[in-house]
C-alpha cells in the first residue's frame, strides 16, 4: 500500500460509520476523497440571508457536510416567500427566518454546528458575526448589505460568493480577496444605487426556480473554493437568463479607479 493510500485510510478511520455512509457519494469522487471531505467538515460558512438564494445554499451546504454554518436574517417568514424560499413551509409563516432555517438544517444533518443570527448585518456587528467563518455567501436582497459584505471581505481577505436574482435573470460572482488580482463588487457596480434597501423581488417579481438555480451554483462555488478544485469563477460574472436558458461567463476586470484597487 502506497503512502497516499495509507494516509487516506488513516483519515477514513477518523470518520464514523454514519459519516462514511452519509458522505459516501462525495468521498468516492477523486477530486474530493476523504481528504476533501475532512476539509468540508472542518470548514465554516456564513450565509447572509435565508431567502430565495439562502434556502438552497443552506440546504446543500448542510447536506454535503460543511462543519459549521451560520445564517444571518432578521426577517420573519411571509406567505409570499414560500414560492421560492424552499427551506420554509406554511407552518413557518411569521417565524424568524434564521431560526426556522436552522431548525430545518438540524433535521437534514444533525452532526454539524449551526448558528442563527436573528439580526440585520451592520457595519457595527459584521466583524463580531463574520470573523469566525472562513467563507461568506451573500444571499441578501439589497445593495447596502451587498456592499457592506464586499468591503468587509475585501478588508479581511475572505472569500465571498455572491448571487443576485430579479425577474428571470440571475448573476453569480466569486471574489477571492486573498488573490491580488481579484476584482470586487464595486468593480462591476461602482456606485450605490439610489434606493439601496429596495428588494427587487418585491417590486419586480422573480421566478421561483431561478432562485434555486442561482443558489445551487453558489453552493457549488463554495465547495470548489474550499477544496480548490475546478475553474474558479473569480474574475468573472456568470449571467443566467432563465427564459432563454442561456449561461454566459463574462470577464470582470479589476478597475484601476476602484475601491479594491486602492486598498491593495
Amino acid at each position: 500500500m502506497g503512502s497516499a493510500q495509507q494516509a487516506n485510510k488513516k483519515i477514513l478511520m477518523e470518520f464514523t460509520k454514519k459519516q462514511i455512509d452519509r458522505y459516501s457519494r462525495q468521498i468516492i469522487l477523486k477530486k474530493v476523497g476523504v481528504i476533501g471531505q475532512k476539509k468540508l467538515l472542518k470548514s465554516s460558512v456564513l450565509i447572509v440571508g435565508a431567502g430565495g438564494l439562502g434556502s438552497p445554499i443552506a440546504i446543500y451546504l448542510a447536506a454535503l457536510g460543511i462543519g459549521k454554518i451560520g445564517i444571518v436574517d432578521k426577517d420573519n417568514v411571509k406567505i409570499s416567500n414560500l414560492s421560492r424560499q424552499i427551506i420554509f413551509e406554511t407552518n413557518d409563516v411569521n417565524k424568524n427566518k434564521s431560526s426556522a432555517a436552522i431548525s430545518k438544517l438540524r433535521k437534514i444533518n444533525p452532526d454539524i454546528q449551526l448558528k442563527s443570527f436573528n439580526k440585520n448585518l451592520t457595519i457595527i456587528n459584521i466583524n463580531q458575526i463574520a470573523k469566525k467563518f472562513d467563507l461568506i455567501v451573500d444571499g441578501s436582497d439589497n445593495f447596502r448589505t451587498r456592499f457592506l459584505i464586499n468591503d468587509y471581505c475585501l478588508k479581511n481577505k475572505k472569500i465571498l460568493v455572491s448571487g443576485a436574482i430579479s425577474k428571470f435573470d440571475g448573476q453569480i460572482y466569486t471574489f477571492n480577496f486573498s488573490k491580488k488580482k481579484s476584482p470586487c463588487l464595486r468593480c462591476f457596480i461602482p456606485k450605490m444605487p439610489r434606493n439601496p434597501d429596495i428588494d427587487n423581488c418585491e417590486y419586480e417579481g422573480v421566478l421561483g426556480p431561478l432562485a434555486g438555480i442561482v443558489g445551487s451554483i453558489q453552493a457549488n462555488e463554495v465547495v470548489k473554493e474550499i477544496l480548490n478544485i475546478g475553474n474558479t469563477l473569480c474574475g468573472h460574472i456568470l449571467i443566467i437568463d432563465a427564459l432563454k436558458l442561456t449561461f454566459r461567463k463574462v470577464k470582470l476586470n479589476k478597475r484601476s479607479d476602484c475601491y479594491c484597487y486602492e486598498k491593495k
